[in-house]
């Protein structure tokens, strides 16, 4: 009997010698002795929850208006800033999805879910998804933001995903087989990733759908083009080029941002030195090996810059760091609220998660990004400015995206594919592919409700956009469009 058929054998090991049954090690998978396998459970949860059951998006009573969800999600901001966010959320019905993941969850959170839970994105549509820098200077692509992670339903981020390809690919001019079909190819994609990761060895699994694999596991070709141009773009998106177009020389020959307002702008001495004190209580979210790294950088100045859609108005300080030839680093100290997922997911039968109650809103942003992303940002970590929790990140990292707006529709099921894959991935992180897996299946039942669904609710978000923009234009609430 070779070594593979030992292990096949089970506790008992090669055939003549009786196995050591060691006692059950806490945090370790006990053995599993006539109880189902995460698949069988997977398949079982059908029989509760039918696959064509998330094709299901009526709308509960008591949901808010557009309007009155876009007041409510600006509360706390920063007031000059909202009609900012407002102008974006109106420009078109996939710039009011982006914006709007509150609402969404309140809609969601009236829908089937399985129970299975794992550490969600929460704002999973298709614009959070793009290229970053790893540790070694090269091109990852996974999620890109983390701003609403929570524990909860991966329902809801596939549902959300597959959406944002509908309304992306409407924007876009495509038509509507098209754009279903891209949102159907979501799933899909989904589903065999995870079907694919659960037949694999553990360690393969957790490190798969690198960014070279990821074209030809999702039969990308027709983005291949425009893939290599966001790449090159992303190479030369790095801190040193903010730096020099966003800085000059000063008199004591330091350098300082440049006022460039609304976008930047720079902050007063006091709300400065704020922002600065609370470093070296960031420094200590770190890995010890990172502190000789920062301990070689001198910070000289600190800014305001706005941010994407959704956070806009929410406090996000770039800082100009220098080291001893002058060459500059900037991280950015971007102000964390508390999910607005959080309580839906708990209506959906999703427990109190000790990440999630009393704890810092930055360090569960941090933690939730490293539980799905195959690897982070060196400098990922989080602080408290004047009593207020931020995570803290490297700024202009290699950072480089793909409009799914702008994809022409050859495009767009490409792109659904390769985004559907990396979310499947980046949940099996937290949960037992096995278990998706078996609760998704060979065919594409699932493939067909996701799709339905995407539909319903673009209609929807449609709706709700005509509402703001109809609120802009009479004047009831303000907007900034274009910047």
């Amino acid at each position: 009997m070779d070594e593979a058929e030992a292990g096949r054998a089970g506790p008992a090991g090669r055939a003549g010698r009786p196995g050591r049954r060691i006692p059950h090690v806490p945090g370790f998978a006990p053995w599993p002795e006539g109880s189902p396998t995460p698949k069988e459970r997977g398949k079982a949860l059908r029989e509760r929850v039918p696959r064509s059951a998330h094709a299901e998006a009526a709308l509960g009573a008591g949901r808010p208006d557009a309007l009155t969800a876009v007041e409510e999600s600006n509360a706390g901001r920063l007031p000059e800033l909202t009609p900012i966010r407002v102008g974006r959320m109106a420009a078109n019905p996939f710039a009011f999805l982006r914006g709007s993941a509150g609402l969404m969850a309140y809609d969601l959170s009236g829908t089937p879910v399985t129970g299975i839970g794992a550490q969600i994105c929460g704002d999973a549509h298709a614009g959070n998804y793009g290229l970053y820098g790893d540790p070694l200077g090269n091109l990852v692509m996974d999620i890109n933001d983390f701003d609403e992670t929570v524990h909860g339903p991966w329902e809801w981020d596939l549902k959300r995903l597959a959406t944002s390809l509908v309304l992306a690919g409407r924007v876009a001019g495509a038509d509507e087989d098209t754009c279903r079909k891209a949102a159907q190819d979501t799933a899909g994609a989904y589903r065999r990733t995870a079907r694919l990761l659960a037949k694999m060895p553990v360690l393969d699994a957790w490190n798969a759908i690198a960014d070279e694999e990821l074209v030809s596991h999702t039969d990308a070709r027709d983005l291949i083009g425009t893939l290599q141009r966001v790449s090159e773009k992303a190479r030369r998106n790095t801190s040193a080029r903010f730096a020099a177009k966003a800085t000059e020389s000063l008199p004591d020959g330091g350098r300082g941002f440049t006022d460039a307002p609304p976008v930047l702008r720079r902050v007063s001495d006091a709300e400065a030195a704020a922002v600065a004190s609370a470093l070296p209580d960031y420094l200590r979210t770190l890995p010890p090996d990172r502190l000789p790294l920062l301990g070689r950088y001198a910070v000289h100045d600190v800014a305001i810059r706005v941010v994407g859609t959704g956070s806009v108005g929410l406090r996000s300080y770039v800082v100009l760091l220098l080291d001893h030839l002058g060459e500059p680093l900037v991280l950015q100290v971007k102000e964390a609220r508390p999910s607005v997922l959080l309580p839906h997911v708990e209506k959906s039968g999703f427990g109190t998660h000790q990440e999630r109650r009393g704890g810092h809103e930055g360090q569960r942003v941090v933690l939730g990004q490293q539980r799905m992303q195959v690897v982070s940002d060196l400098l990922l970590g989080w602080a408290t400015v004047d009593g207020h929790p931020f995570q803290v990140r490297q700024f202009r990292n290699r950072k480089g995206s793909v409009d799914p707006a702008a994809l022409a529709p050859d495009q767009l099921d490409d792109y659904g594919r390769m985004t559907g894959a990396l979310l499947a991935r980046a949940h099996t992180h937290s949960v037992d592919p096995r278990l998706i897996a078996g609760y998704c299946g060979k065919n594409e039942v699932l493939d067909d409700a996701i799709a339905a669904f995407a539909v319903a609710y673009a209609d929807r978000t449609e709706a709700d956009h005509a509402e703001l923009a109809t609120a802009v234009r009479n004047g009831r609430i303000a907007a900034e469009p274009g910047v």
